[in-house]
C-alpha cells in the first residue's frame, strides 16, 4: 500500500502539480466563483426549481380593527388578483374581523405564503393596498415598529410621535427620501417597506425618536453627510467619523418641585373635632322642637337672602352713580389746604430743631455735679 501511495505521489509531482494545504473542509477554488458576481442579487424564482409543489398547506391569519372593514371590502378584489398570480388563496371574514391567506396545490415558490403574510399585516395597519401588494416582489421588505410601549405617559407619546411627523409631514417625507422606504405611523406602530438597509435606519430613527435619545432631524443630517461622502470615491476605504456631526444631549435644568415642610413629630393624636350634635347642645338647637327648628333654618334662610340681594341691588347701583366732578376752584383750594398743611408742618419741624439746638450750647456743668452738702443731708434723711 505505501508503494502504491508513493507511486501516485511521484506521478502527482512528474505533472508538475503542487499540493496546497487549505485550511477548512470546503475551502477550495471554485471555478464558477469570480469577482464579476454580486453575491447579494436575489434572482427571481423559477416554478421549475420546486414543480413537485407544496407538501402541507401552510396558512396565516390576522385581525384588522373595525374602521378598515369597509375599506378592505373595497380593495379586496385587487388583493385577491395580485395573490392569484402566485397561486395562493386568500379569505376576509367580516364576521370575527380577521384575514387569511394560505397556500394551494398549484404554489410553487415556498417563501411567498411569508410575503403574503406581511402583506394582509399591512393591510391591517392602514397601508394602501396599492403601495401594500409591492410587499410580494423579492426585493421588497417590510417592518412594524411598535411604539405604543416605549413611553409610558400618553401626552409625551403624542409629542414625540408627532417629532416624527414634523410640520406638514415635512420630517417623514425627508426619511422617506434618505432611507429610500416607505413609512406610515399609524397608532401605536409605524409601518414600513423597502431595503433591509433602509429598514434599519427608519427603526433606529423612530426608536431614538419616541425613546427620547436623539430627534430625527439630526439623524437627517448624518444621513445626508453620509450620502455626500458616497460620492467621494477616495474616501470608500476610510473611516467617516471625523466627518460625521457628533450631538450631545444637553440636560435641561428641570423646576424643584415644592417640598412641603414636615410639622414637628407629636406621638399624640389630634384632638377629637366637635361633632354636629355637640355644636347643637353647646347653642341650644337640640332641645328645640322640630317645628321651632324649621322655622329658625327659614329665618336663617331669609335673612342670607336678604343680605345677597343687598349687595348685589349696591353693586347694580354702583354703575349709575355718577363720578364726582372737582371744579377750579374746589381744586385750587384743595390745593392751597395741602400748601398751608406743608409748611406749618415744616416750621413746626424746624422751632423742635432750633430748640434742641440751644438746648445743647446752653448745658450747664453744675447742674450735674452734686454739692457735698447735699450728699450729706441725703445720707442723714436715710439714717
Amino acid at each position: 500500500m505505501e508503494e502504491e501511495s508513493n507511486s501516485v505521489a511521484d506521478h502527482g509531482m512528474e505533472e508538475g502539480q503542487v499540493r496546497t494545504k487549505y485550511k477548512g473542509k470546503h475551502d477550495k477554488p471554485k471555478p464558477w466563483d469570480h469577482d464579476g458576481i454580486d453575491h447579494w442579487k436575489i434572482d427571481k424564482f423559477d416554478p421549475t426549481w420546486n414543480e413537485g409543489g407544496m407538501l402541507e398547506v401552510s396558512s396565516f391569519s390576522t385581525l384588522f380593527p373595525v374602521y378598515r372593514e369597509k375599506y378592505l371590502q373595497d380593495a379586496w378584489p385587487s388583493v385577491k388578483g395580485a395573490l392569484k398570480q402566485f397561486d395562493i388563496s386568500c379569505d376576509l371574514n367580516l364576521v370575527e374581523g380577521s384575514m387569511t391567506v394560505s397556500t394551494t396545490r398549484k404554489t410553487r415558490d415556498p417563501y411567498i405564503i411569508v410575503k403574503a403574510r406581511d402583506l394582509i399585516k399591512l393591510l391591517s395597519r392602514s397601508v394602501p393596498a396599492p403601495q401594500a401588494i409591492k410587499i410580494l416582489d423579492d426585493e421588497m421588505q417590510c417592518d412594524i415598529i411598535k411604539i405604543g410601549g416605549l413611553v409610558r405617559n400618553k401626552e409625551r407619546f403624542v409629542k414625540r410621535r408627532q417629532h416624527l411627523l414634523g410640520p406638514n409631514s415635512s420630517t417623514l417625507k425627508a426619511i422617506e427620501i434618505l432611507t429610500g422606504c416607505y413609512v406610515l405611523i399609524q397608532g401605536n406602530t409605524v409601518s414600513a417597506m423597502g431595503s433591509f438597509k433602509g429598514l434599519k435606519q427608519v427603526r433606529r430613527i423612530v426608536e431614538d425618536c419616541i425613546q427620547n435619545k436623539l430627534h430625527p432631524i439630526y439623524h437627517i443630517r448624518t444621513l445626508m453627510m453620509r450620502r455626500e461622502l458616497e460620492k467621494v470615491p477616495e474616501l470608500k476605504h476610510e473611516s467617516w467619523d471625523r466627518f460625521l456631526p457628533k450631538f450631545k444631549k444637553k440636560n435641561v435644568k428641570q423646576k424643584k418641585a415644592k417640598s412641603k415642610e414636615k410639622k414637628p413629630y407629636t406621638p399624640y393624636p389630634p384632638p377629637q373635632q366637635p361633632s354636629k350634635i355637640d355644636n347643637e347642645l353647646e347653642s341650644g338647637e337640640y332641645f328645640l322642637s322640630e317645628n321651632k327648628k324649621s322655622q329658625k333654618k327659614w329665618q336663617d334662610k331669609l335673612e342670607k337672602q336678604a343680605e345677597k340681594s343687598a349687595e348685589s341691588k349696591k353693586k347694580r347701583e354702583e354703575a349709575f352713580i355718577p363720578p364726582k366732578e372737582t371744579t377750579k376752584q374746589e381744586s385750587a383750594k384743595d390745593q392751597d389746604k395741602d400748601d398751608l398743611a406743608a409748611t406749618t408742618m415744616n416750621l413746626k419741624r424746624k422751632s423742635k430743631e432750633l430748640k434742641k439746638q440751644k438746648a445743647r450750647e446752653n448745658i450747664d456743668p453744675e447742674s450735674y455735679i452734686v454739692a457735698p452738702d447735699k450728699r450729706s443731708s441725703k445720707r442723714s434723711r436715710t439714717s
